[in-house]
């Protein structure tokens, strides 16, 4: 394992962290009892999620690769990126309209009406199931192997390189949870505009991510 490898493998984490930037501006826009604990929390399970499913991807395809050959696991890697892609966006697309709606719903309410949205560890886990899902595809991009016929990973660095996305993750979403409750505090309790905001968000992450995974934008 080269300092080269390493980093591509931090880039690639910066790159897969983006999911959960977008949705900790969410979080930190939405969650008017946000604070430090609740961040890094969040944070934490975002990273562990973000790491989880690439070692998933890996050693799946590795799994598929020595029971039915190299062809056999290059395919496999193929439908399982695309079927990951697909997933993600019904996710992030139902998750988004869900917010979207209720926020428009609220928006029509006196204030005395209005529920704002607060931190539970059910929404956490599901948004970081929901972010981290597409980082399946990651799993199997670093089993791949380039034109020298060298892959990024191996069964032993792997654990590495997911260790380096699992902190590029919690760094980039703790900045995105304070980013959001900045820009919370300046709309002043008008709970439906953020939730607005962020419906906003997890649909276009949710677009963007199948529109990645065919014209790798």
């Amino acid at each position: 394992m080269t300092f080269e490898i390493i980093i591509q493998v931090i880039l690639f984490g910066i790159a897969l962290a983006m999911d959960a930037f977008a949705v900790s501006i969410t979080e930190g826009l939405t969650f008017v009892d946000i604070n430090n604990k609740k961040s890094f929390f969040i944070a934490s399970v975002y990273g562990v999620f973000q790491a989880l499913f690439p070692l998933i991807g890996f050693f799946l395809v590795e799994g598929i690769t020595r029971i039915v050959g190299v062809a056999g696991g290059i395919k496999a890697g193929e439908i399982l990126s695309t079927i990951v892609s697909w997933v993600s966006f019904v996710l992030l697309i139902y998750i988004g309209l869900k917010m979207l709606i209720e926020s428009l719903k609220d928006s029509k309410k006196t204030p005395e009406e209005k529920i704002p949205s607060k931190f539970t560890i059910r929404e956490v886990l599901v948004m970081g199931v929901a972010t981290a899902i597409d980082a399946l595809a990651a799993g199997v991009a670093f089993h791949n192997t380039d034109c020298s016929g060298s892959a990024m990973s191996t069964t032993s660095t792997i654990w590495l390189h997911a260790t380096i996305i699992m902190v590029c993750t919690f760094i980039i979403s703790l900045i995105g949870l304070y980013l959001g409750h900045f820009f919370e505090k300046l709309f002043k309790g008008k709970y439906e505009i953020t939730g607005i905001i962020g419906g906003i968000i997890l649909i276009l992450l949710g677009i963007w991510v199948v529109l990645s995974h065919y014209f790798g934008i």
